[in-house]
């Protein structure tokens, strides 16, 4: 009888016997070895799906068995989960959102990504409330238990049917109904999500199914190998023995013997011994000779790893920690692009499919989210302009959380340093910390100018004034106080403080013949002399003499017992803290007028400056203080900064000397500091008691 091929009430063509009435109905079986036969069988309730009914347990099979497939499926369902289920308007929304939380805990929706891509699709027990009105918990439910209920003439499935293990299944067997979502009133239903495939209605074919031929392949050819290793005499040579047949008995003993002691990767390299009554007697060993079948075996087995790559969709098998050889992995751009293009092609899809079920889930409980995953990679992996959309939409596009990435101006790794101009529009200009030159506060024009206009707003309150301005340099844009560069108040010396201070501190401006070499910070602990010599190299001149008398002539009295003959080290007064403040000591304020005209003060200067009772007004009890230490006394936000000059004549910069100040990578081994260099170098405000006398 010939056999046709009809459709069924959902159009869905079918095979069977046209005039057998007892005949089996089965959806689409296409032609491949591993497509899937859906076969809708009388007598039964439920839908088959697989020959043998059993073809997610064959999708494990080769999940399991195919190393690539298996690097793939963890890959992709782990960047599909990212760092978990969140929401944009959490904030907004923390009643709701701390329900939802609570509803999709991180276990289950990992088991449903997984699920997913290994399956192809994916199932959530609802477990409603005893009044029905809302939904009390979700679980995650095995796949490779369920089989969809035959359609109802409306095509919608009414059920799905649970059994522990369909190969075991027997005629007397009853699988436990359950109702699909929204199609009863009973406690428990199930929510089968599924995509949508072509020529498919019950089940859907996972995405990768044009690559699991290649994956049994690929499972096969190790079997193979691992066969010839484990039985490595067998194919290699033969053994005749001529002396006769023996028996069976005898035959299987012989057999066993020289497997044993001879077959196996750990019996390689061992060699027979044999003796004889005879020559004609003696065992014949002849190699057999080996094809290149294993070349043929490298060939199929790279062929299968590329294909099951490329079912999946696998922009760069580097991206799932699979190194080919392809030379990707060595530039960032190529895998940034990779990146984008996997994370929009092939995860986001996968997310959206269940972020649209979890949406249905959440609605019955009248809660409405914008969910999105969390997402693995880097912000900088992301392609978003953050200068034309609002938070929540980045937030939804990337998958990072705003709320904790965007407070920051810069990406982790990264600090502003300025704003810039992009699109005309001002933007932080992030650098990486290393190369950040932050802590040193930036000048210019002798005033210190600020990275944010808040911070500048400050400053301007410190300084007697209001607002602030803009100053540009080499393409940055910087915030300077005061709404005009003339509104900017520049204390003058007062005569009394003035004389005092002139006098003893002794301050002086460095001649042209030395140089500028470097300028130590807060936490830079090095010793002087270690510091000289990574910076600066000594000329090897005919001119060495004269330059010792330049020297001497040049430093009489000036001289500190840190300097030496190619070097001085100078301290000067600087800004160490942007906490705001409404006044300016007098002490401050003139000494950081001294230090914009570029006095610098040797170490002696500042310890005699401490001894005669400089500022003393300020210590405690009115008694003289540590200025090297304390600065301008209790809440002061100044500090010293080493500066290091070279004598242009004798010496050179080091060609260390650039590594140097953007790694400032010294072994700890060569701190030998002067008394108190540590403390010179704070700031009163951010010391213990904020520079108060103890007690």
């Amino acid at each position: 009888m010939k056999n046709k091929r009809k459709r069924n009430e959902l159009g869905q063509f079918t095979t069977g016997f046209a005039t057998s009435k007892t005949s089996e109905y089965g959806f689409v079986n296409l032609n491949t070895y591993t497509s899937p036969e859906i076969k809708e069988v009388k007598n039964k309730g439920w839908v088959e799906y697989g020959a043998d009914n059993n073809y997610f347990q064959f999708l494990i099979d080769r999940y399991n068995g195919s190393p690539t497939n298996n690097a793939a499926i963890n890959g992709i369902s782990q960047a599909i989960y990212g760092k978990g289920l969140n929401a944009t308007d959490s904030n907004r929304k923390p009643n709701e959102y701390a329900q939802m939380v609570s509803l999709f805990h991180k276990d289950c929706v990992r088991k449903l990504c997984y699920d997913l891509k290994l399956m192809g699709q994916c199932a959530i027990q609802i477990i409603y409330s005893k009044d029905r009105k809302s939904i009390a918990q979700i679980e995650h439910f095995p796949i490779e238990t369920l089989r969809a209920e035959k359609a109802d003439e409306k095509g919608v499935v009414p059920a799905y049917y649970y059994f522990k293990d369909w190969t075991e299944i027997k005629p007397n067997d009853k699988p436990k109904r359950i109702p699909a979502f929204g199609m009863s009133k009973e406690s428990i239903e199930i929510m089968y999500v599924q995509p949508y495939r072509a020529g498919f209605y019950y089940y859907s074919p996972v995405d990768y199914q044009g690559g699991l031929q290649y994956a049994e392949l690929e499972e096969e050819i190790s079997n193979f190998h691992l066969n010839n290793i484990l039985n490595g005499l067998s194919p290699s040579m033969l053994i005749n023995f001529n002396n006769g047949t023996p028996n069976q008995e005898e035959r299987q003993l012989i057999e066993n013997k020289i497997a044993q002691k001879f077959s196996g990767s750990s019996n390689a390299g061992k060699f027979i011994l044999a003796f004889n009554d005879n020559k004609e007697a003696s065992a014949d060993i002849t190699p057999i000779q080996l094809s290149d079948a294993h070349n043929q075996y490298q060939f199929l087995s790279d062929e299968s790893s590329k294909k099951i790559m490329v079912a999946h969709r696998i922009v760069s098998p580097m991206l799932l920690g699979i190194k080919d050889g392809t030379g990707l992995g060595n530039n960032a751009e190529e895998i940034k692009t990779a990146s984008l293009l996997m994370d929009n092609t092939v995860i986001r899809p996968f997310q959206e499919l269940l972020i649209d079920s979890f949406d249905r889930i959440l609605a019955y409980n009248d809660i409405a989210l914008n969910l999105y995953f969390t997402t693995l990679q880097p912000l900088e992996f992301t392609e978003v302009d953050s200068d034309v959309q609002d938070k929540e939409t980045i937030e939804e596009e990337t998958g990072v959380e705003m709320e904790t990435e965007l407070k920051k101006p810069c990406y982790d790794g990264y600090e502003q340093y300025g704003m810039k101009m992009k699109n005309g529009k001002k933007v932080p200009n992030c650098v990486p910390i290393n190369n950040s030159e932050d802590v040193k506060l930036k000048e210019i024009d002798g005033e210190t100018v600020y990275k944010t206009q808040e911070e500048a707003e400050a400053a301007a309150i410190e300084k007697g004034c209001k607002g602030y301005h803009e100053h540009e340099e080499d393409g940055i844009i910087w915030f300077m106080p005061c709404a005009t560069h003339n509104d900017i108040k520049r204390p003058e010396l007062s005569d009394d403080l003035g004389k005092e201070m002139l006098n003893s501190l002794e301050g002086e401006k460095i001649g042209k013949e030395w140089v500028e070499v470097d300028v130590l910070d807060e936490g830079e602990d090095i010793s002087d002399e270690d510091w000289a010599n990574i910076c600066i190299n000594e000329k090897k001149s005919l001119l060495r003499k004269l330059a010792d008398e330049i020297y001497s002539k040049n430093n009489g009295s000036a001289f500190s017992y840190l300097d030496s003959k190619n070097y001085k080290i100078r301290y000067k007064y600087a800004v160490g803290s942007r906490k705001p403040s409404k006044t300016q000591r007098e002490f401050c304020s003139n000494m950081m007028r001294l230090s914009r005209d570029g006095i610098v003060y040797r170490l002696e200067d500042i310890d005699r400056a401490s001894r005669d009772g400089v500022n003393k007004q300020l210590g405690h009890k009115g008694q003289s203080y540590d200025l090297f230490k304390f600065k301008g006394g209790i809440y002061c936000r100044h500090k010293w900064v080493r500066v290091l000059y070279r004598l242009e004549s004798n010496t050179e910069p080091s060609d260390n000397l650039d590594a140097y100040k953007k790694t400032r990578t010294i072994p700890k081994s060569y701190i030998k500091n002067p008394r108190g260099t540590k403390d010179s170098m704070i700031a009163p405000v951010n010391m213990p008691n904020q520079g108060a006398y103890p007690k």
